[in-house]
């Protein structure tokens, strides 16, 4: 195990894999409003302000709404999620997440 892996252990992904297609070629999996479920737990990589590293987020099966919609390194979409229980908004990928409801804020 490296100095690095050791510091890190929670971060098992890379950034960029080389196989990933480009995302930004199609529209957006999910919308704002879409009632989502978190299929993995999230923890602090350092980039989430007053709280430790390595702290956990939000946990597998956390429910929150898509609030935003942006981009990371020009090729995947990142979904602002507010998990509105845990009062915290994490980035995330759609893989990452599973929708419960699409038609949650529809007008009725």
């Amino acid at each position: 195990m490296t100095d690095t892996e050791a510091a890190a252990p929670y971060r098992r992904e890379r950034a960029r894999n080389a196989e990933d297609a480009n995302e930004l070629v199609g529209p957006p999996v999910l919308e704002q409003g879409f009632k989502v479920k978190a299929l993995r737990d999230v923890r602090n990589d350092g980039t989430y302000p007053g709280r430790p590293v390595g702290d956990f987020l939000i946990r597998e099966g956390d429910v929150g709404y898509v609030i935003s919609i942006g981009t990371y390194l020009q090729m995947y979409y990142v979904y602002a999620v507010d998990f509105f229980e845990k009062q915290v908004v994490v980035g995330m990928r759609a893989r990452e997440l599973q929708v419960i409801d699409a038609h949650c804020n529809d007008p009725q």
